[in-house]
């Protein structure tokens, strides 16, 4: 089994540790990301609270922006040492402050820059996977042209796993939502990328709403990655291990996970937490249930509380409950 089959793609304000240690819950197999961290963030910055993750987290990968070689290959030798299990280049956000740093989508014109920075990231850290997430090209170059160009030219650096957002990056005229939506997406395109290159590992990424989009493109690809769908309807990954990984445990209940994650939220507010961190990213748990709508209403309205503890997650569950407890079980 491919270790990428089933990936949460890296999302900036949203794949915390507080994120992961939930979505673990979940799944046991799906890889997970963090956020992208800039490597001088990396080298100059708190790296325990940039870095620290849960043991429970693995697999997960750290993703760096940065375009400097030596900082991303000492970024990337930290990251090893934090213990993550693979470290990814970020070569597709599209945002204006990321290409002001010279990283993220803007990379896709500059492939030997980019080959540069993930041969030195492999030489520092040789028994991790250093991986590309990238998208098809970007403003006008032509992806059937640049792609596989691109491809070639990281692969003789040392990438053996691109991870393809399906879709251009335009950098000039649409914002960072807008290049999630507006660009067309071209599967067949990253398709083409994993019949060219059979010997190299291609992630698709981009427009995935659910597993059963997901699922027909692992005929031709070695894994899929859902972003927003996976934090928005978290609960679809309760069935990836089972589908995707042959695991034959039974999937977990929603109110399982709230009852798995109590002890842990308790203890991380009491280390200073604010519940909140941690609430936000778990208010999807019950969408399209009964319940949903107090479960979400009674954590946005209590998690924010100066006195704020992990009773007030126990209180919106049993909302949920009063909903309707046959169905909220399920």
């Amino acid at each position: 089994m491919h270790p990428h089959r089933f990936c949460v793609a890296p999302m900036m304000d949203w794949t915390d540790r507080f994120d992961r240690y939930f979505l673990r819950l979940l799944s046991r197999h799906a890889r997970l990301y963090t956020e992208m961290v800039t490597a001088n963030a990396v080298l100059f910055g708190d790296r325990t609270r940039l870095l620290g993750f849960d043991g429970t987290e693995h697999p997960v990968a750290l993703q760096l922006g940065g375009s400097e070689p030596a900082a991303l290959a000492e970024a990337a030798k930290i990251g090893a040492d934090f213990g993550y299990d693979e470290i990814n280049l970020n070569a597709g956000c599209p945002s204006d402050r990321v290409q002001s740093g010279r990283f993220g989508a803007c990379l896709m014109a500059e492939p030997g820059l980019v080959a540069q920075c993930v041969a030195a990231m492999r030489a520092a850290v040789p028994h991790l996977p250093v991986t590309v997430k990238c998208r098809i090209g970007i403003d006008r170059q032509i992806p059937e042209e640049i792609l596989p160009r691109f491809i070639a030219t990281l692969r003789d650096a040392g990438c053996e796993v691109f991870i393809i957002h399906a879709r251009m990056a335009w950098l000039e005229g649409l914002s960072p939502k807008q290049n999630r939506d507006v660009p067309p997406l071209d599967y067949a395109l990253a398709h083409r990328m994993k019949a060219e290159f059979p010997q190299l590992s291609f992630v698709l990424n981009g427009g995935l709403r659910s597993l059963a989009d997901a699922v027909p493109h692992l005929a031709q690809m070695d894994g899929v990655m859902l972003g927003r769908a996976a934090y928005q309807n978290p609960y679809l990954l309760a069935d990836v291990d089972r589908a995707q990984f042959g695991d034959q445990a039974p999937p977990p209940s929603r109110i399982q996970i709230v009852e798995r994650l109590l002890p842990w939220a308790e203890e991380q507010v009491g280390q200073g937490v604010p519940l909140h961190c941690i609430t936000r990213h778990i208010l999807g748990l019950f969408q399209g249930r009964p319940g949903a709508k107090a479960w979400r209403r009674h954590l946005s309205e209590n998690a924010h509380r100066p006195d704020a503890g992990a009773g007030i997650i126990r209180d919106a569950l049993a909302c949920v409950c009063d909903a309707d407890p046959a169905r909220a079980a399920a």
